[in-house]
């Protein structure tokens, strides 16, 4: 290639057609100052990433002109480049007043959701980080943000698409540009409504009833055989009353692991009764001062709470666990609170409840049961767990035998106070009772040990002096 190159200049070739198309230069052998009239160059052009395009260098007839390399044009070239890095932020992609809303990060043990509703429409002002949609995933609802402030202009996904962190939902429009209103689509039905409305159309439509009318007649004899057979059919509700609504991702989710409990656990549900008189008057005597002091009422949750406590830690096998061939015993208590929602249930766990008093376990109980509600806790309040509690008593269960919420290994179950004729004494009495189940995995606890635990609670409600006394 070089041999012919040098044979074009010395032939003095006046065409622009010898080009170094590769890092080379065409350097003059004559006089600086004749080449340099004589020669037009055409400095490189960089586009991109730094990569060099072309060098073009154009000589005249009649010059001898020699090839040698040149790496120094690359490098001064190379130098003059300024290398643009380009990066994409996770919540928005940005061209300047275009914002992008993406599905932010759910959770560790959650790869996607599914997009529920949204809570904006095209055309509508958002803030920054104002929600504009919510997921919902197998354990808690989140909400796609704003990530600037401005005017949505489209909607990227659907209601019922499951997507994935980092989904596209919504277009956001810095200065309100382009942005869909939502008005127009109310003037589509009445465009419409001027092309149904048509009286020479419903005449004709008339006119040929009084004729399709005479068909049937002739058709009667043919028609009493059909009613035989369709007598003997059974009669079927129609389907205009029945709806058919799809199963949120949170109940699949619970109805998943509750037959897992069912088909893994060896389950074995045993009961007792629990004299709730000494507890109520304990609270009825420190509503007031209690509620007083720490800002919070006095329930019952936190003495069932406190009695389980005291019970795993005088039967430690019930908060153990079987990973494999080995149990995994917990010197420290995570008691979950079984919360019922209008989207389904939801257990949160107070940490370290060994370490609560009766005040900070009835304020986080509280806290925890109004974030289940609104639908704002979290994945982390959610996640671990030793024990169980399920007071189903609060919608008027009488008896019932919980399901153990995996991976524990066991689930107390509490119901509703009923006054019932009891013998103290030798005397027939009215007391306020309640029946306590434990659902235990028989593999790991034997019945010994889940009754030994029911009598713990059993005597710690119904004498609380024993949690002062640690007796």
């Amino acid at each position: 290639m070089l041999g012919v190159l040098r044979r074009k200049a010395a032939s003095g070739a006046s065409s622009a057609s010898v080009y170094g198309k590769s890092f080379y230069k065409l350097k003059p052998t004559g006089s600086a100052h004749r080449v340099s009239s004589a020669v037009g160059e055409e400095i490189n052009c960089v586009r991109g990433f730094g990569n060099v395009r072309a060098f073009s260098h154009l000589p005249l007839a009649g010059r001898t002109m020699s090839l040698m390399p040149k790496r120094e044009a690359l490098d001064s070239s190379l130098k003059n480049v300024t290398l643009r890095t380009w990066s994409r932020s996770f919540s928005s992609d940005s061209d300047g007043d275009v914002f992008e809303a993406v599905v932010p990060f759910m959770g560790e043990s959650i790869t996607d959701g599914t997009l529920a509703t949204f809570l904006k429409k095209p055309g509508d002002r958002v803030e920054v980080d104002e929600p504009i949609a919510q997921i919902e995933t197998d354990k808690v609802t989140i909400d796609v943000n704003s990530p600037e402030a401005g005017v949505i202009k489209e909607f990227v996904a659907k209601e019922g698409d499951t997507v994935e962190p980092g989904t596209k939902v919504a277009i956001i429009s810095k200065s309100g540009e382009g942005a869909t209103h939502v008005a127009p689509s109310d003037e589509k039905p009445s465009e419409k409504s001027p092309s149904t409305p048509s009286p020479a159309a419903e005449e004709k439509k008339e006119k040929p009833a009084p004729k399709v009318e005479t068909k049937p007649a002739v058709s009667k004899p043919k028609g009493p055989p059909p009613p035989k057979h369709s007598a003997t059919e059974p009669q079927l509700p129609p389907k205009e009353r029945e709806r058919r609504v799809p199963m949120t991702r949170l109940r699949k989710r619970v109805a998943t692991r509750l037959k897992d409990s069912q088909n893994t656990f060896a389950l074995l549900t045993t009961f007792n009764e629990v004299d709730m008189t000494n507890l109520m008057k304990l609270r009825s005597d420190y509503k007031d001062a209690f509620a007083e002091k720490h800002g919070v009422k006095l329930g019952l949750m936190s003495g069932f709470v406190k009695a389980a406590i005291s019970a795993l830690q005088k039967q430690p096998i019930v908060n153990a666990v079987i990973d494999g061939d080995d149990i995994i015993y917990r010197d420290y208590v995570d008691i979950s609170i079984a919360v019922g929602t209008p989207k389904g249930l939801v257990v949160p766990v107070l940490r370290n409840a060994e370490n609560m008093n009766f005040a900070e376990v009835e304020k986080e109980i509280n806290n925890l049961a109004k974030k289940a509600n609104d639908g704002s806790i979290s994945i982390d309040e959610m996640a671990g767990g030793t024990f169980t509690i399920s007071n189903g008593g609060v919608y008027g269960s009488l008896l019932s035998t919980p399901i153990i919420n995996p991976p524990q290994s066991a689930i107390l179950g509490m119901h509703s106070i009923v006054s019932r004729p009891m013998v103290v004494g030798g005397n027939i009495v009215p007391r306020p009772m309640m029946y306590i189940a434990l659902t235990y995995d028989h593999r790991l606890i034997d019945g010994r040990e889940a009754v030994f635990f029911l009598r713990r609670i059993k005597d710690v409600v119904e004498d609380p002096r024993r949690l002062l006394l640690d007796v």
